[in-house]
């Protein structure tokens, strides 16, 4: 199963995330910043708290996402 081991913020709610398997890309999560709990990262200093937790990105108020999912997301998109 695949688990994130690092996540880093970047400009612009991209995320420099790294895989168990070593396989590292940059994500870009604007496209699920939505209304409601997501809405929270549109603030740069509260999407820079993100921390790894058991393999999945989370934030303080508990958004995350699973690390299936967004390997799925970012090996889909075109270089």
């Amino acid at each position: 199963m695949k688990e994130i081991v690092q996540a880093l913020p970047l400009e612009n709610s991209i995320l420099h995330i790294q895989f168990n398997t070593g396989e590292q890309f940059d994500v870009d999560i604007k496209p699920f910043i939505k209304s409601g709990v997501s809405n929270a990262l549109t603030d740069k200093s509260f999407f820079n708290e993100v921390t790894v937790q058991d393999g999945f990105i989370t934030w303080p108020n508990g958004y995350d996402f699973c690390p299936e999912f967004l390997y799925k997301y970012v090996t889909a998109q075109p270089d």
